[in-house]
């Protein structure tokens, strides 16, 4: 008895020590940049499920009075050293002024045009969630361009070129759009644009970017052996697909003459080698003020955060909310910030 005892806690603290690995080796990938790791990339997608299972052996060890919880301690430190939470404890959102901005970033899925939820007037109902919440600015991603019609609240409006055949995003605003433009990702119907605007005696500039999408759609199907593989294989081009766009996108940034806000849906994790580089020199305003999981999109039932409001340092963000507005395949997200100059 004593004997198979011994042979459990070695296999039970053997499964430990896989989990640490993952978890650390995922906490490195996120600082490379080389397309060849897109292959391990896909360990970013399971972070949480990896914090959580390590969490579970650190209880277990401590259960048991065994030094061997030092292991996953450590692992769990270093993860929330080099990702931050992921689970935000609802840091005090402030009291927000008339000379605050507030932006929305909304994965709006074309407003229902393909008619995926079966529900009347889910393209209006979108909109009118639009105009109730009010935000100065709106970043939206899968944007249908005969929207516009309903959001006149917002006298300036940028979107993807005519010219260009790709899904259409848009920016809306309540102040003056001073300048425009688009950046076109190579080999793919994603694209990214951006709108300086100018509020009070500052210009601001606002990306609104849409990342590679994994076209993947969960289903019972989805686990097969035949789907599998190729699920992963379209995974794995779909990280390096955001990684060659995320370069692009930070190389643009870099050259931007203004203040930086940086909105969208890009596809990935905060535990991505794709989100460190999005957001480089820049808040995210969940980890400054959110709470909970901070979902933006329902992965079978699991939540994950993949669409972001990266803001400059020379902002102070007063509150963060994430909605449960079930119109559309994401979630909105909305943020209000404030020049700490004012």
């Amino acid at each position: 008895m004593k004997k198979t005892s011994l042979i459990l806690g070695k296999l039970i603290f053997t499964v430990n020590i896989l989990v640490a690995v993952l978890l650390l080796v995922t906490c490195i990938l996120s600082f490379l940049t080389a397309h060849i790791f897109s292959l391990l990339s896909v360990l970013s997608l399971i972070v949480p499920f990896l914090f959580i299972i390590n969490g579970l052996f650190l209880g277990y060890w401590l259960y048991r009075k065994k030094r061997k919880f030092l292991l996953s301690l450590i692992t769990l430190f270093i993860g929330y050293l080099v990702f931050g939470p992921f689970y935000g404890i609802g840091n005090h959102n402030e009291e927000s002024s008339a000379s605050d901005l507030k932006i929305m970033t909304y994965n709006a899925w074309g407003f229902n045009k393909n008619g995926w939820i079966k529900e009347p007037k889910i393209g209006d109902r979108i909109s009118a969630f639009i105009k109730n919440e009010n935000p100065d600015i709106v970043c939206i991603q899968e944007h249908s361009r005969i929207r516009y019609k309903q959001l006149t609240q917002y006298p300036y409006r940028t979107e993807t070129p005519y010219s260009v055949p790709r899904s259409i995003q848009a920016i809306f605003s309540k102040y003056p759009i001073v300048g425009n433009g688009s950046l076109d990702l190579p080999g793919t119907s994603n694209n990214i644009i951006y709108a300086d605007i100018l509020h009070k005696k500052d210009t601001i500039r606002v990306y609104n970017l849409h990342l590679q999408s994994y076209n993947i759609v969960p289903s019972s199907e989805t686990f097969s052996e035949e789907e599998s593989e190729k699920n992963y294989k379209r995974l794995v081009n779909t990280f390096t697909k955001q990684l060659e766009q995320a370069k692009i996108f930070n190389k643009h940034k870099e050259t931007s003459p203004y203040k930086n806000i940086v909105c969208g849906d890009m596809n990935n994790t905060q535990f991505s080698n794709v989100y460190r580089i999005l957001s480089k020199d820049l808040q995210d305003t969940f980890l400054e003020k959110g709470k909970g999981f901070g979902r933006t999109y329902g992965l079978l039932g699991f939540p994950i955060r993949i669409d972001y409001i990266l803001v400059d340092p020379a902002f102070e963000v007063i509150s963060h909310q994430n909605y449960n507005e079930k119109l559309s395949d994401h979630y909105p997200v909305m943020a209000t910030i404030r020049l700490k100059s004012d």
